[in-house]
């Protein structure tokens, strides 16, 4: 019988926080921008240069730490990790080893066999390092420092993760509470959350761990499940022909859906760990950590169970809208105007959610304002625009962030309702199609649907459908 093997996965999850300047010095944190411009003596570690530590990145890091269960650190400081690397400016990272600012949490997640709690074992505090771009063209790497700096906190979980879906779903956990909590916008594809993978396997029911390799460069759900499958196989592989996994770091290729070695995995003492003499010791507070946890928002669960009190929408939608700190927002936002949750739920849960698929985005880059969709709303319920029309505004309004009132005005979109308008068309219609008329009047019912659908053609979408066929028929019977 063939040998049964399971799969052990920890995450470092690394994730980028949202402050508006870097952990140790002024420059901004702002994505994008010419390289090497959002730079000083600090950040790119010019001898001299004395770090000073962001009150606001204590405070996400608290913040996280409290919403994961964790216990915060009281006393807490930083180490200097030592390593030699081109886009590393001091040749050293700032990070804490010995006493990170969050310790033994845990994320509980739902898994086809129930609840599961998956153990995180420290949340840390850093400063990212700069950014190498590989320049083919000249044959040489260039060094962009903007991202020097830039705050870090690194999630630690325990081994406790034995698939792809379950990794998938802590993750997902991980990052709705952390947006919710607004302390990073968790974009995987800006880099701004980010997952190293730490995989073993083992045969099932054995107690020693097998030995892991660490995969990197992973910056999307879809990767890191590939990764997870395609790392399972390469070593259940390597122990069936009875060779040895090696302890090392990994590089997954997605397009090739094949991963490569870069280094051996390195052990804390290969960093030569040492407290770092310009940074003082950190004291938290009972005060401070209750003034943190007072400002905790409303999480997930918490929304869910007042919406369903509050509004008339399925619980299906509630679900889906408050999975998203962006469309819980939106969608609050937009039926406090308009006062029609389950209007407004239906465009987010169909339209909305048809084009951000089609376009490949994620709820976090919506840009229409509440104001607008409320207007949307608001115009379709007074039946000054039709369903038809208003489709084809909200498509205008995602991609653009029209005015909608302003455009359904200028574009003259507005339902003509004005009867004597509407049956001078229909007389039209009723001359140019004898044949539909007289099937009608034979009693097949069925006809007067072409006749308002030429009408509605004739009108380029602009007639109240109900009405035309109320004239239609007066006009018919």
């Amino acid at each position: 019988m063939a040998k049964q093997y399971e799969t052990v996965i920890g995450l470092e999850v690394h994730v980028e926080l949202a402050t508006k300047t870097k952990i140790f010095c002024g420059c901004t944190t702002e994505f994008g921008g010419a390289p090497n411009t959002h730079t000083c003596p600090v950040c790119t570690g010019m001898p001299g240069a004395l770090p000073v530590l962001n009150r606001q990145v204590v405070e996400y890091a608290m913040a996280v730490g409290l919403a994961t269960n964790c216990k915060i650190t009281q006393y807490c400081k930083f180490d200097r990790k030592n390593y030699f690397y081109p886009d590393n400016p001091q040749n050293y990272q700032i990070s804490q080893l010995y006493l990170p600012i969050c310790r033994n949490g845990h994320v509980d997640i739902e898994t086809p066999a129930g609840k599961k709690s998956i153990g995180i074992h420290e949340i840390h505090m850093e400063e990212d390092a700069g950014k190498l771009v590989h320049d083919d063209w000249e044959d040489c790497s260039l060094i962009d420092f903007n991202r020097s700096g830039v705050p870090l906190i690194e999630i630690v979980s325990e081994p406790d993760m034995r698939s792809a879906e379950e990794v998938i779903a802590y993750l997902e956990k991980l990052r709705m509470t952390i947006q919710y909590l607004g302390a990073s916008d968790c974009k995987l594809n800006e880099g701004s959350m980010r997952a190293d993978v730490n995989l073993s396997v083992r045969e099932a029911g054995a107690s020693e761990f097998g030995t892991r390799t660490e995969m990197k460069n992973l910056n999307s759900f879809k990767a890191i499940s590939r990764a997870i499958e395609g790392e399972r196989a390469r070593q259940i592989e390597l122990i069936e022909e009875g060779k040895k996994v090696i302890q090392e770091t990994r590089r997954w290729d997605d397009n090739k859906e094949y991963s490569y070695a870069m280094r051996s995995k390195e052990d804390a003492q290969d960093y030569r760990y040492f407290p770092d003499p310009d940074l003082v010791p950190v004291s938290i507070s009972e005060e401070w950590i209750a003034e943190v946890k007072a400002r905790q928002p409303e999480f997930q669960q918490e929304k869910a169970a007042r919406y369903k009190e509050e509004f008339d929408i399925p619980e299906y939608d509630i679900n889906i809208i408050t999975s998203s700190k962006s469309l819980a927002d939106m969608f609050e936002a937009a039926t406090a105007i308009c006062h029609n949750a389950k209007k407004v739920s239906n465009w987010l849960m169909v339209e909305t959610m048809r084009l951000l698929k089609e376009k490949e985005m994620e709820p976090e880059d919506i840009t229409f304002t509440p104001e607008n969709l409320a207007a949307l709303i608001q115009l379709t319920d007074e039946n000054a625009i039709n369903s038809t029309v208003a489709k084809e505004v909200f498509e205008k309004m995602f991609s653009e962030d029209i005015d909608v009132e302003q455009y359904v005005e200028m574009n003259g979109l507005r339902t003509v309702s004005d009867e004597s308008a509407l049956r001078e068309t229909i007389e039209k219609v009723i001359v140019e199609n004898p044949q539909s008329v007289s099937d009608y009047q034979a009693g097949k019912t069925k006809a007067i649907g072409f006749l308002v659908g030429q009408t509605m053609k004739a009108m380029k979408g602009k007639a109240d459908p109900g009405m035309v066929k109320q004239i239609l028929k007066k006009l018919l019977d």
